[in-house]
């Protein structure tokens, strides 16, 4: 007879016998499954066969490997006094702060009492933004490094090789999960795209919308004339109270604020707005050529959750002949632009990560003018291409995605693409930056300036990897005729309804969930 001892020592045993059978079956969904198994199996004390419980392991790897690298960049400044390499070493030492929390936060999500239910498709969107984004900073640090011809490249990529691994295992396995997880939900009836019904996603809720509609009391009042409580923006950032979760609202009067403006993580909830895009501008012109690194060029930067700009204008007044000069740039979830103009050249437009909705926005530039890694849909904007520099082609997007599992892109809905001025130049929808570069112009109008060709490769003459996906939709006006594109194997010149639905504002950027709480309105279909 079988003693009580014997059982639990046998139930033990065959527990410990199916753990690496289990680890190796999750680690096999990742792109790095080597690493995925001895780094987690390293770190299990529980001897562990819970998928979910797996993950979170993944997830304390990705946050421990990030946390040992975040004072490397300030060790390499160190050992360095070229101003290039400084600047770029800097903006590493940000976007991997960065990377940090975004793991952070998703180690919190996940971080339950027992008998509570860890993942739900709520969370599991989050998670893959989250760790989307913490990707795409550590791969900002490294693009940085290159733009700025750092003699640090090589030695950073190599010593970020473990936290990008571990990063991507744990956005896969939480990926394939979901797949899973989705199977057993009961489907929601999602409408046919052409079907209209609320125009802005679900996040941005009925409080917001009524704050967008009536334009609220400020809590400060920024004018240059000094009729407000100050007189620049900045000084206004400095009344801000930090990761609040109440709407801090402030109104910037009609004017040109030559300022710029940085909003870092902690600045949650904040909303500006002004007279009109034309009336209220803030304008800088920080660029590359001048030695300043991409992402630090933007004249205003937003970084902190819940971001909203309303009747606003950003401008970088650089100009072409200084190469990339960012007029915005948002790594804010959920973030929204309503009503805004863009104004630029090279990299005009910066989504730099997570998930952001563009209403009724003009947007001017000439290369790669709408650029970036987020989830982010542009609907009903004005995109207005201008005349670049003699010898120079024009890319309206040029989209970022570099990992399989990454839940990005750039979806252009319902916009209107025309010249800004007497355009002359060879002009193309987009060209793709990485491998899998992600980018859907649907149901919009488009002029008879396009080059029939309507894509660019990155690399001239270059075709890019089939792994991009490149999509047009229900496009009108002369510039949509697909007859003559490009025949590249990952671009699409027609997508079927179900297909072209993936990217609308409440299956792409989970709008439904978010933006009803902004009042902002959207086409959710």
């Amino acid at each position: 007879m079988e003693s009580k001892f014997d059982h639990d020592e046998d139930q033990a045993f065959r527990r410990k016998s199916r753990r690496p059978q289990s680890i190796k079956a999750v680690c096999s969904q990742t792109q790095y499954p080597d690493s995925c198994y001895s780094s987690i199996t390293s770190r299990d004390k529980s001897n562990t066969t819970d998928p979910e419980e797996i993950f979170k392991l993944s997830l304390l790897v990705a946050f421990d490997s990030l946390i040992t690298l975040s004072s490397y960049p300030d060790k390499l400044i160190s050992e360095t006094n070229k101003t290039n390499d400084i600047s770029a070493l800097k903006v590493c030492g940000t976007v991997l702060d960065d990377a940090a929390d975004n793991l952070n936060d998703s180690i919190s999500l996940v971080d339950v009492q027992p008998g509570v239910n860890m993942l739900s498709l709520a969370k599991i969107d989050d998670l893959r933004t989250w760790l989307s984004a913490s990707l795409t900073n550590q791969e900002t640090c490294l693009d940085t490094l290159e733009e700025m011809e750092s003699r640090f490249l090589e030695q950073m990529k190599s010593q970020m090789q473990n936290s990008t691994e571990y990063t991507s295992n744990s956005l896969a396995i939480i990926t394939k999960m979901s797949k899973i997880l989705r199977t057993l939900d009961i489907p929601l009836h999602r409408k046919l795209l052409g079907e209209m019904k609320s125009e802005f996603p679900k996040w941005v809720g009925a409080g917001t919308r009524r704050l967008l509609q009536d334009r609220p009391a400020p809590n400060v009042t920024v004018a240059k004339d000094g009729s407000g409580d100050v007189m620049t923006i900045n000084d206004a950032m400095t009344m801000v109270p930090r990761k609040s979760e109440e709407r801090f609202v402030i109104y910037i009067k009609e004017g040109e604020y030559f300022e710029n403006v940085v909003l870092d993580k902690s600045f949650w909830n904040v909303m500006v707005y002004g007279d009109g895009m034309n009336k209220t501008v803030v304008s800088a012109s920080l660029n590359k050529i001048d030695g300043v690194p991409t992402f630090n060029t933007s004249t205003f930067g937003v970084s902190g959750k819940g971001f909203i700009a309303m009747d606003m204008g950003f401008r970088n007044t650089a100009g072409g002949i200084k190469e990339q000069a960012v007029a915005l740039r948002s790594s804010s979830d959920f973030s929204v632009f309503y009503r805004c103009s863009f104004d630029g050249f090279q990299d005009t437009l910066y989504p730099h990560s997570k998930r952001q909705f563009y209403r009724d926005c003009n947007i001017t530039g000439t290369v790669d003018f709408i650029f970036g890694n987020s989830a982010v849909v542009l609907q009903n904007c004005n995109i207005m291409p201008r005349q670049p520099l003699p010898n120079q082609f024009i890319t309206i997007t040029a989209q970022g995605k570099k990992d399989i599992n990454e839940n990005t892109g750039i979806s252009i809905q319902k916009c209107y693409i025309t010249p800004l001025d007497n355009l002359t130049a060879p002009t193309y929808l987009g060209r793709p930056w990485k491998n899998y570069s992600t980018t859907v112009i649907m149901q919009s109008s488009i002029g008879g300036f396009l080059h029939p060709l309507g894509w660019a490769e990155w690399d001239r003459g270059v075709e890019p990897p089939s792994s991009i996906f490149y999509a047009e939709y229900q496009n009108t006006g002369p510039g949509s005729v697909v007859d003559q594109r490009v025949n590249w194997p990952g671009y699409k010149p027609k997508l079927t309804s179900a297909q072209a639905a993936k990217f609308n504002v409440r299956s792409f950027i989970d709008g439904s969930t978010w933006l009803p709480q902004t009042d902002v309105t959207f086409d959710s279909t």
